[in-house]
């Protein structure tokens, strides 16, 4: 049991800035800790749903809903996934060597591409934010879990473009099969609860979630040989795109059917 709850606190530790308890970071402690990543996206998708319910009864603007409800999942994951997605865009512009690619992902330094790729992101994001609206804000508080899932499995499973950095540390110490069924069983009851909440726009966002999952893997094996910690948070980063996305597509469609 302690295991268990020095694995919760490292998840928590390391990919998020909410409160955790100080841990061993060992290797018996280290073994678990992708299983606690989606909780991370439970405790987002909370805060989200709360501040869109106070935002509706304190007659809050749009602009201002949507400008938190973005803020959000940044400043509770203190932007490691974002960075991630800089990272990767500054790698796939530079049509460099796999080398030198990778050697762009470890650079502290954000390039111009990074740059253009962070105001394209949150334009795109605001967008598709001030969409969300209504029957689609409880389906939309599960993407956070679906994303972080689908990262947890790809941790545990896709090949590793190095033998160094977060993602090789946790995948060598991970029980990867007891994270891979715990991650699973998350998606399932994830998938349930949004169909039943919306079958079309939780199903919808769900095959956004999956298509993106496919071309995480393709993007990573093709480019770079596998994934890393900047990978990883770029999937993330797109998946938490994709998704309301599509929620917002899906929802058009019915009202135009």
């Amino acid at each position: 049991m302690k295991r268990i709850w020095s694995s919760l606190n490292i998840a928590f530790s390391m990919y998020s800035r909410l409160p955790a308890a100080q841990c061993d970071w060992s290797e018996e402690n280290m073994k678990y800790v992708m299983c606690f990543f989606p909780w991370i996206g439970i405790a987002i998708g909370v805060l989200c749903y709360g501040w869109n319910l106070l935002a509706q009864w304190l007659g809050i603007h749009a602009p201002l809903r949507n400008v938190i409800l973005i803020m959000i999942p940044i400043a509770v994951s203190g932007g490691i996934h974002l960075d991630g997605l800089l990272d990767t865009a500054d790698a796939m512009s530079s049509w460099r060597p796999l080398e030198k690619r990778l050697e762009i992902l470890k650079d502290s330094h954000a390039g111009a591409f990074a740059i253009i790729a962070c105001a394209v992101y949150f334009f795109l994001m605001y967008g598709v934010i001030d969409m969300v609206q209504g029957e689609m804000i409880p389906v939309y508080g599960f993407t956070f879990i679906v994303s972080r899932s689908l990262s947890a499995i790809s941790v545990v499973t896709f090949p590793k473009a190095s033998t160094k950095g977060t993602v090789a540390g946790f995948s060598k110490n991970a029980e990867s099969r007891v994270i891979q069924i715990t991650c699973i069983v998350y998606l399932i009851l994830c998938g349930i609860c949004m169909v039943l909440l919306q079958p079309i726009l939780g199903g919808a966002a769900l095959l956004g979630a999956l298509l993106t999952f496919g071309w995480y893997y393709r993007m990573a094996m093709k480019n770079f040989n596998g994934i890393n910690g900047d990978l990883a948070g770029c999937f993330l980063s797109i998946c938490e795109l994709v998704m309301p996305f599509a929620l917002v597509i899906s929802g058009c469609l019915q009202n135009v059917l």
